[in-house]
């Protein structure tokens, strides 16, 4: 089979799997939610509070280990606090860019942390069984597409602990998962690019 015809087959398995229009409906999500966070921003700018003090505050008053950690704890825990807080926050901080590095990385790591909690939450059946309902569809969806969800999850509004939880869950090979999640630090560049022009 020719490579053309391997690509065929494999486009022919992904409309078929609806990938496309899960991609599409990702997409716009995504895009919805970065122009409700510039407008948010921007209207709180003008009209309401000064979003430049009290980032200011923060870096001013916190040591950046401490909301560091609290970065990592959220992003081992489903993503409690939106990552594009902090990375306003770190727009205010000595050197941006290299808190964003330290931002992506902490969030890469929180992803394997979930990844191996899925593995090793197999040991604890009552609690594997409430989060397989949980994350049901993920895991459905991840065992149809691979990779290309693991992709998404680092790159899109879907929470990336949750797909690492299902990969850990589904064993998913795990070199595969740490090349696929790389594309994490592909999303913080982004935002941080509109971000850091808004701030």
């Amino acid at each position: 089979m020719t490579t053309y015809q391997k690509m065929n087959v494999l486009h022919r398995y992904y409309r078929k799997a609806m990938f496309y229009k899960f991609l599409k409906n990702t997409a716009f999500k995504a895009g919805l939610i970065i122009l409700v966070f510039t407008g948010v921003l921007l209207v709180l700018e003008y009209f309401f509070i000064d979003i430049h003090a009290i980032l200011n505050t923060l870096v001013t008053s916190f040591k950046p280990a401490i909301v560091f950690l609290v970065f990592l704890v959220s992003e081992s825990i489903l993503g409690l606090l939106p990552p594009e807080v902090f990375i306003a926050w770190s727009s205010k901080s000595a050197n941006p860019w290299f808190f964003l590095i330290i931002l992506a990385t902490l969030s890469y790591i929180a992803g394997i942390f979930s990844y191996f909690l899925g593995r090793y939450i197999f040991l604890i059946p009552a609690i594997q069984n409430h989060i397989e309902i949980k994350i049901a569809k993920h895991m459905i969806n991840l065992r149809k597409w691979g990779g290309l969800l693991v992709v998404i999850g680092a790159i899109s509004p879907i929470p990336h602990s949750i797909v690492s939880l299902a990969s850990g869950l589904i064993k998913f090979d795990f070199k595969k998962y740490l090349l696929w999640a790389l594309f994490r630090y592909i999303r913080f560049i982004i935002y941080a690019l509109i971000i850091f022009k808004l701030l």
